[in-house]
């Protein structure tokens, strides 16, 4: 009997992580050592000795106000930690498929951002994710996504369930909410068929964080009034966020790959497991 495709999940107890597992556990061998990315000689000898076919590279420092506060620590994760995967990746020969963020742009664009846009980070985490996808190998797949939820983890849909009062909520931030199941149902495609190049992959459906935290609590049965629409600046946080943060699927689409469906649809079944916790 042929051996099972060995997939190695970095990442894996992460929201993303978690939904990988999930979906790969069926017809693919799954390893999810945990290693630290950042310890080179770890990192190098657990690829080196499972010997992976395929590497997903979720793991990440995903925050951007802690990044922006300590920026070596950023780059050290997710540029440095992504070189050191990909060293160990080559040297078993593995397809790495390494997930990146919309925050690799600028958000000044009019328009949503394709695969092709020029990419000009203004975060010290949209620096270190920039550095982690200049690690990687031409025959390799690099996935943009953005807003991730799920019905398990921290999410900004779960924080708004747990807010009692008014919420205040900037309403000048634009992108496309993604669940993490639906990306990890993509991200499988793609390592499966070991297709190259940059995607971006989100729900479709543009939104602001003020809307979507509005729809939360109108799925959940909840006053939608309670938030209130403030501007980025009154929030004030240490990192700056991209205005336009909408991502085009333009390498899913004129591939002929089917989109993910529309974020409200995930959405209203994330609220209805979280809000029956």
């Amino acid at each position: 009997m042929a051996r099972m495709t060995r997939v190695l999940v970095t990442g894996a107890t992460g929201m993303l992580g978690r939904e990988l597992v999930r979906v790969l556990d069926d017809g693919f061998d799954v390893v999810a050592p945990g290693f630290d990315i950042t310890d080179r000689d770890a990192t190098v000898g657990a690829l080196t000795s499972l010997a992976p076919d395929v590497v997903i590279h979720a793991a990440a420092w995903t925050d951007v106000d802690g990044c922006e506060l300590d920026p070596d620590r950023a780059l050290q994760v997710n540029a440095l930690g992504t070189r050191n995967v990909a060293d160990g990746a080559r040297r078993v020969g593995a397809h790495v498929v390494a997930i990146s963020t919309d925050y690799v742009f600028d958000g000044t664009l009019d328009r949503p951002y394709v695969e092709w846009d020029a990419t000009n980070p203004q975060s010290a985490y949209g620096r270190s994710k920039l550095g982690g996808e200049q690690e990687l190998d031409p025959g390799w797949a690099c996935v943009r996504t953005s807003w991730l939820f799920a019905a398990h983890g921290r999410s900004f849909v779960r924080t708004i369930l747990e807010r009692e009062g008014e919420l205040r909520v900037v309403d000048d931030q634009h992108g496309c909410p993604t669940a993490a199941p639906d990306l990890a149902r993509i991200v499988r495609f793609l390592a499966s068929n070991r297709l190259p190049g940059t995607f971006h992959v989100t729900n479709q459906g543009a939104t602001t964080w003020c809307r979507l935290a509005q729809d939360v609590l109108a799925l959940a049965g909840q006053d939608p009034a309670r938030v209130i629409p403030i501007s980025s600046a009154e929030l004030d946080r240490p990192a700056p966020r991209p205005t336009n943060s909408v991502l085009d699927n333009a390498a899913l689409r004129l591939s002929g790959i089917a989109l993910l469906p529309d974020h409200h649809e995930p959405l209203e079944q994330a609220v209805k497991e979280l809000t029956a916790e």
